[in-house]
């Protein structure tokens, strides 16, 4: 058999190209990888709520940046240099807006940025007015985050209008938002099952914080009063008071105070009148965790079919004991 051996400077020159060509495909496959880095939006957000949402959206497809460190106080927080410094690298900053975080407004403001692009996430949201004895005329309550509609609501509202600002990635907002709305769509189902025929039309709140109407409307629990004259400030001797008559004349069944904020009257509340304490999350509290909203509200809705169970049982028993008496 011939065999024909390929001179050693031809098989150095190919193997030398080969290199070049491997070396040349690497290069332009990182430098794809960069260019796709780069074109990324960097989404900017206010609260720990709109970070699950905005990352539930987006997925991988685009940065996520919070406005502020987590751990702050959204009700006293004052801006500062580093805001400033993230909102230069935003594309996009998603907002309350109707409250909660007007520092975020200011900061927004101060930046000067007519190529900053703002979404208010709850332009399509019914919004419930603000009830308290420090709440101004005409204010709204700015809670959205906490009830389950209003969440999937301003989840849409995210994702059509990143949508818009990146078409290419559309597909996958909506995709996104979908599923997420579905997650919070079996929640409630779950928890109205879980409820099943219970009666609790006569089922009578109040709460430390004007909070919790969102979710609590769509379960059919009115609040009768609201504890604190403004978040975060305790009310005066004679609205203290005031409460307690007012929770003893309503036969209020139960109390909704905030879990990370626990406050030295609502145990003179509990003392004074015999009401049930329950303890909802705020959600704006804590790390930004793209679960966080997910996973509070579960345990908000495991914390109200509790009560509303224990506010059925007790109306039951309210109802039998004439039956009793008269049986006696």
């Amino acid at each position: 058999m011939l065999i024909t051996k390929m001179p050693i400077t031809r098989m150095k020159n190919k193997t030398m190209k080969n290199l070049i060509v491997a070396v040349t495909t690497s290069a332009v496959l990182l430098m794809s990888v960069a260019a796709q880095a780069a074109e990324k939006l960097t989404i900017g957000i206010t609260l720990q709520p709109y970070y699950s949402y905005v990352k539930a959206v987006v997925g991988d497809k685009a940065n996520v940046l919070p406005l502020v460190d987590e751990g702050f106080n959204p009700h006293n927080y004052q801006p500062q240099p580093n805001d400033l410094r993230r909102l230069k690298q935003m594309d996009v900053i998603v907002v309350n807006a109707i409250g909660h975080d007007d520092f975020a407004l200011k900061v927004i403001k101060a930046a000067d940025r007519d190529d900053l692009i703002v979404i208010k996430a709850n332009k399509d949201v019914p919004l419930l007015p603000a009830i308290g004895q420090s709440v101004g005329e005409g204010a709204v309550n700015p809670h959205t985050f906490v009830g389950l509609s209003t969440t999937i609501q301003k989840v849409y509202t995210i994702a059509t209008e990143l949508s818009k600002i990146d078409p290419d990635n559309a597909r996958t907002y909506r995709k996104n938002a979908r599923k997420y709305a579905t997650e919070f769509r079996k929640m409630k189902r779950q928890a109205m099952l879980t409820l099943g025929d219970l009666d609790t039309s006569g089922m009578l709140v109040a709460t430390t914080h004007n909070a919790y109407g969102y979710i609590l409307q769509e379960f059919g629990v009115d609040v009768a009063a609201v504890i604190e004259p403004a978040h975060g400030v305790e009310p005066s001797a004679s609205q203290l008071q005031e409460t307690i008559e007012k929770i003893r004349a309503s036969k209020i069944d139960v109390l909704f105070y905030e879990l990370n904020m626990p406050s030295r009257y609502v145990e003179t509340i509990e003392a004074a009148t015999g009401v049930q304490l329950y303890r909802f999350s705020h959600m704006t509290h804590g790390a930004y965790e793209e679960a966080k909203v997910a996973v509070e509200m579960k345990s908000n809705l495991d914390t109200l079919v509790e009560a509303m169970k224990f506010a059925a049982k007790r109306s039951l028993a309210d109802t039998a004991m004439p039956s009793a008496k008269q049986g006696s």
